[in-house]
């Protein structure tokens, strides 16, 4: 089946960024839209940051479906929508727009993918569950906030600059309600938290193709069966942090999940159809290996 002929119909939907050359979300969106024989296409926009506010402008007088937003965007557009989601509100972020009749909405779908992710790819949910995340970046605050509305009993959260772990954790505590304790990085963490937790969280850049041998200072050696490691990255598919926790038992995931979900929560605000997951996991694959050779 070849794909739909660009028409005066076709319902365009799009990515901002800067830059947008090593996005994956083209492949997997347009994927899709082929499978459901949807009159969609999706195509990637480099946007300067200057010219931000002109390019949401164009969302509306062209009539575009949605946009994905990237870095370094994702906090800059929340001022120029119509309205936001309370997550993404709560995370501060934006990456997903939906044109509502030319009113824009802003949702946060990095949260909520990464949380799909581990009940999807490691049959895990986070109620009731504890959780210790590494970091303190945009990533960390998406993660933090959204295992917090997903009923989490208790957050840690540990930084390399320990005054950025507390600012998130009392901005998750008070946006939540859900209590989070920021705490010392590396090895001065207390072994019996890093025990007991049953979620760890590295979201840091450590360890990222092609520094593959680098990893946080973290104590290892307390993690155990029973507890999942999770590590947002996914070039390498096994970090070093993520090969030394599955040494001590745990059950590992890497990112690609949530750059998964991520884009299928996109594609079902804009379609209001179910996403075809495997046909965008194919796609994902493809390209990422593509992109290792």
């Amino acid at each position: 089946m070849g794909f739909p002929a660009i028409n005066g119909n076709t319902k365009v939907c799009c990515l901002f960024g800067w830059p947008v050359e090593h996005s994956f979300s083209p492949a997997m969106h347009n994927a899709a839209y082929q499978r459901l024989s949807l009159n969609y296409t999706y195509v990637p926009f480099n946007v300067h940051p200057a010219s931000l506010p002109q390019a949401v402008q164009a969302v509306r007088a062209l009539g575009l479906v949605g946009v994905n937003v990237t870095v370094p965007h994702k906090q800059a557009v929340l001022p120029l929508l119509d309205q936001i989601d309370a997550a993404a509100q709560m995370i501060g972020a934006v990456n997903t727009i939906v044109n509502v009749d030319g009113k824009l909405v802003g949702y946060n779908t990095d949260g909520s993918g990464f949380v799909k992710s581990l009940i999807e790819g490691a049959r895990f949910a986070p109620k009731n569950k504890t959780a210790l995340i590494l970091g303190a970046g945009g990533a960390a605050r998406a993660v933090a906030v959204q295992l917090a509305l997903s009923g989490l009993a208790g957050l840690y959260i540990t930084n390399r600059t320990p005054a950025r772990a507390a600012e998130l954790a009392e901005h998750v505590s008070r946006t939540t309600g859900v209590q989070a304790v920021a705490l010392p990085w590396g090895h001065d963490l207390p072994a019996d938290i890093v025990m007991e937790v049953d979620l760890v969280v590295q979201t840091t850049s450590m360890g990222m193709s092609p520094h593959i041998d680098q990893c946080p200072d973290f104590p290892l050696t307390a993690l155990h069966a029973g507890q999942l490691v999770c590590d947002l990255i996914y070039n390498p598919d096994q970090t070093a942090f993520l090969r030394g926790a599955a040494a001590r038992g745990a059950a590992t995931l890497n990112g690609l999940g949530m750059l998964l979900y991520q884009g299928v929560l996109a594609f079902e605000l804009w379609t209001g159809q179910t996403a075809p997951v495997d046909v965008m996991r194919e796609a994902l694959l493809k390209q990422v290996a593509e992109r290792r050779e």
